[in-house]
C-alpha cells in the first residue's frame, strides 16, 4: 500500500472516531451522561476529602506516631478519646475557643450590621467609605496578626497610645495579660471580619422592596417599627448566613492567633485548632491528635446541623 493510500486511511479513521463516540454518547441515557459526566469529579472528592476522613478515625483509635512510621501500630480502642474527654486542659482550650467564637460573633453582628445600615443612607461618600471598611478582609490574617502585634505593643505600640489619650493606665500590654490576651485576639478578628458581615448585611437591605417602607409610612409607622418588623426579617437570613459562614471559619482559627499571641501568656489563648496543631506536629502523638480532630468535626458539624435547620425554618 502507498503512502498516500496509507494517510488517507488514517485520516478516514480518525474521522470516523468522533463520529463512533457521539453515536456512543447518544445511546446513552441522560443519567448515564450525567454519571458519565460527575464521575470524575467524585473521584476527586473521595480521592481529597473522604479518604483523609476515614483514615484520620482509623488512626483515633491507635497509638500511631507519624515521626516514627517503622513502629508497630496498635489497636488501642477508645483509649484516645477518653484521655481527651476527661482532660482539664482540652475543656480549657475548647473554653478558650468558645470564648473568642461567641465574642466575635456578637461583637461583628453588632457592628457590621450597624454599619450595613448607615452605608445602605446612601449619602454621597458612602461608595468610597464601603470600599476603606473592605481592606481589612482583604488582607491575609497571618499578617493581620503580625500588623496588630506592633499596635499592640505596650510602650510604643499606637493601641495603647489611643487608650491612654482617654485613661491613663500606662504601659497597657494586651497581648501579654492573661485577662487582656483573649480580648485582644477578638478585637483583631472584629477588626478584620466585621466587613464581611456588613457585606452580607448590606445585600439583604438592598433585596427589600421599597414599597414596603412607603406602606408602613402610609400607617404611620417609626423607624423602630420599620426596623423590627421589616428591616430585621428581611436581612435575618443574610445575617444568619454570615454568622454560621464566619462562626465554622472562627471555630478552627489558627494563622492570625498564632502571629499574634502563640497561644499565650501560658495557654490562655491556646484555642482549639492550636492545640491540635501542637498535638500532631510537634509532640507527635498523631492518634491522639487524629482523636481531637474527629472531635472537633463532629462538633462543628452537629452545632452546623442545628444551625442549618433554624436557619431553613427562619427563611420559610
Amino acid at each position: 500500500m502507498s503512502g498516500g493510500a496509507m494517510e488517507s486511511v488514517a485520516d478516514a479513521a480518525a474521522r470516523a472516531t468522533p463520529k463512533r463516540v457521539a453515536g456512543r454518547l447518544r445511546g446513552l441515557s441522560d443519567r448515564a451522561i450525567a454519571w458519565l459526566f460527575i464521575s470524575p469529579t467524585i473521584v476527586l472528592l473521595l480521592a481529597i476529602n473522604i479518604f483523609p476522613l476515614l483514615w484520620t478515625v482509623y488512626l483515633s483509635f491507635t497509638n500511631y506516631r507519624a515521626n516514627q512510621p517503622g513502629r508497630e501500630v496498635k489497636w488501642i480502642g477508645t483509649r484516645n478519646y477518653e484521655r481527651l474527654l476527661g482532660s482539664e486542659d482540652v475543656w480549657g482550650y475548647m473554653q478558650a475557643t468558645a470564648h473568642f467564637l461567641v465574642w466575635t460573633m456578637v461583637l461583628q453582628v453588632i457592628i457590621g450590621l450597624g454599619l450595613a445600615l448607615l452605608i445602605n443612607r446612601g449619602f454621597r461618600t458612602s461608595g468610597f467609605w464601603t470600599t476603606v471598611i473592605l481592606i481589612p478582609m482583604m488582607l491575609s490574617p497571618a499578617v493581620v496578626g503580625t500588623f496588630w502585634t506592633y499596635l499592640y505593643q505596650p510602650q510604643t505600640g499606637i493601641f495603647s497610645y489611643i487608650i491612654n489619650t482617654f485613661v491613663e493606665v500606662g504601659a497597657l500590654n494586651m497581648i501579654g495579660s492573661v485577662s487582656l490576651a483573649p480580648w485582644a485576639i477578638v478585637i483583631v478578628d472584629t477588626w478584620m471580619w466585621t466587613p464581611y458581615i456588613m457585606l452580607l448585611c448590606l445585600a439583604g437591605l438592598r433585596s427589600i422592596p421599597p414599597y414596603l417602607y412607603e406602606a408602613a409610612e402610609i400607617d404611620r409607622a417609626n423607624a423602630l417599627q420599620k426596623f423590627w418588623y421589616i428591616t430585621l426579617p428581611r436581612i435575618l437570613p443574610f445575617l444568619m448566613l454570615a454568622v454560621l459562614f464566619r462562626g465554622i471559619e472562627n471555630f478552627k482559627m489558627f494563622d492570625m492567633v498564632v502571629e499574634l499571641t502563640s497561644g499565650g501568656p501560658g495557654s490562655t489563648t491556646e484555642l482549639a485548632s492550636i492545640n491540635l496543631k501542637r498535638e500532631a506536629f510537634e509532640k507527635w502523638r498523631t492518634g491522639y491528635a487524629s482523636a481531637f480532630a474527629v472531635i472537633l468535626f463532629v462538633t462543628v458539624f452537629g452545632l452546623a446541623s442545628i444551625y442549618v435547620k433554624a436557619l431553613n425554618r427562619v427563611r420559610s
